[in-house]
């Protein structure tokens, strides 16, 4: 098999959250831990960082495995999902998995593990740790596919914990209320092992506090550890001031990235205080550079500027929350929203943020799980936006364009599929 043919068969094989949804999603650990002994235990064989939360955790993730690279660690990072290749989700210091590994992990290992009836996930999960094992990697930044206590990810005994908050999303599988969501998450703090908490208040800190009393781990509170004196957000990127580290700049511009900032400064703390060797030069780059170090896409990302056409992949309220604030703060003549959503997401919660003012373009991403454009045009005017409804990403976006002037702004966003679907036509800026 080929490349795609191989992608093809797992996808066919097993199922795929990003496709089926909760169908796919198996809670609990027997199958990964079935899986693990399978192959021998790679994960211990390299020390680990593991980033749970709603929201946060991709570009946590990515400015952790920056920065850590840059000292000189052969550094893996393992996200989910992905935007347009599967090999997004495996990457050893910004370089994608080869498509001869995944070819070769297939061929070798899928027969074979048939009948533990595996998720989508937790063997592409078992991929990425043993071709980081392989490949001796000195430390992967992990992040949870979903929730936290019963995420497959959480075979693994990492140096430090990191969560970045608590939101609705996921509420079918995580439970309904915030404090619920937040135990699950909580559930990758282990005894002894220091976790960073990005944003809690509340019920939700609360829990965070209990958990890691009862397992006996060093807690932090990333509100309460970095102050900054200033955070200025300019026109496509971040200015922190902060005794330790003056003039800051950070790339990812999206007003979310204030808090993403404050967490990953804390984890960098821990880690240094754990024996990582984390030069203050390092931070500066990785956080100026992250998207090259990376190849992190999709957060507040400008694709074109005249007219302005920016994507973003939040997608429930937690992150759209900070998007409706950031539009508030452009400027343009007309505003347009190409926005598609997923049909397990706070949809109603979703449009009540979003700006009565701006036209909008309803579509569908090309993915099963994806509401019907009609539906969410409907859901739509009963909030209070109007716009036309179009089969797919490509059509509305080319709609919003045909009747854009230079100087309106163009929004693509609603869920990470909605992203991928336009990326697939329209790339990334060079």
């Amino acid at each position: 098999m080929n490349y795609e043919e191989t992608l093809e068969y797992l996808y066919k094989q097993l199922p795929v959250f990003q496709q089926i949804g909760s169908a796919a999603y198996k809670p609990g650990l027997q199958n990964s831990e079935a899986l693990d002994r399978y192959f021998g235990h790679p994960h211990r064989k390299f020390r680990t960082i593991h980033i749970a939360g709603t929201n946060g955790k991709g570009s946590v993730s990515h400015l952790l495995a920056a920065i850590l690279q840059l000292n000189g660690y052969k550094t893996g990072l393992y996200t989910s999902p992905h935007l347009l290749d599967f090999r997004e989700r495996i990457r050893i210091d910004g370089v994608t998995i080869p498509q001869e590994e995944v070819v070769r992990f297939a061929e070798k290992h899928v027969a074979p593990t048939l009948h533990i009836h595996p998720s989508f996930f937790e063997l592409t999960m078992m991929m990425a740790f043993n071709y980081f094992a392989e490949q001796q990697v000195d430390v992967a930044v992990v992040e949870v596919g979903l929730g936290g206590r019963l995420d497959s990810t959480n075979i693994i005994t990492p140096d430090l914990c990191i969560i970045t908050n608590i939101s609705y999303d996921h509420v079918q599988m995580l439970g309904n209320t915030l404090p619920q969501i937040a135990r699950e998450k909580a559930g990758i703090i282990k005894a002894g092992i220091p976790v960073v908490i990005g944003e809690a208040q509340g019920e939700v800190k609360q829990v965070f506090i209990e958990r890691a009393q009862e397992m006996n781990a060093p807690i932090f509170f990333a509100e309460e550890q970095i102050q900054f004196d200033s955070a200025i957000q300019h026109v496509g990127n971040w200015e922190f001031d902060l005794p330790e580290y003056p003039h800051l700049i950070g790339e990812l511009s999206g007003l979310c990235q204030e808090k993403n900032a404050a967490t990953v400064l804390t984890a960098v703390n821990q880690l240094r205080a754990l024996g990582y060797r984390i030069s203050d030069q390092s931070v500066y780059e990785a956080f100026a550079h992250v998207t090259r170090l990376t190849g992190l896409v999709g957060r507040w990302q400008q694709l074109k500027s005249s007219p302005r056409l920016i994507c973003d992949t939040g997608h429930n309220t937690g992150g759209i929350q900070y998007i409706a604030r950031q539009l508030q703060n452009e400027s343009y003549h007309t505003l347009r929203i190409v926005i598609g959503m997923v049909n397990d997401k706070d949809i109603t919660g979703v449009l009540s943020m979003l700006p009565k003012e701006a036209v909008y373009y309803f579509t569908r991403a090309s993915i099963p799980r994806a509401l019907p454009q009609e539906q969410l045009q409907e859901l739509a005017l009963k909030a209070g936006l109007n716009g036309t409804s179009y089969p797919c990403v490509r059509q509305a976006v080319e709609a919003a364009e045909k009747e854009s002037r230079p100087d309106d702004l163009i929004f693509v966003g609603g869920s990470t599929f909605v992203v991928a679907d336009l990326l697939k036509f329209m790339p990334l800026p060079q």
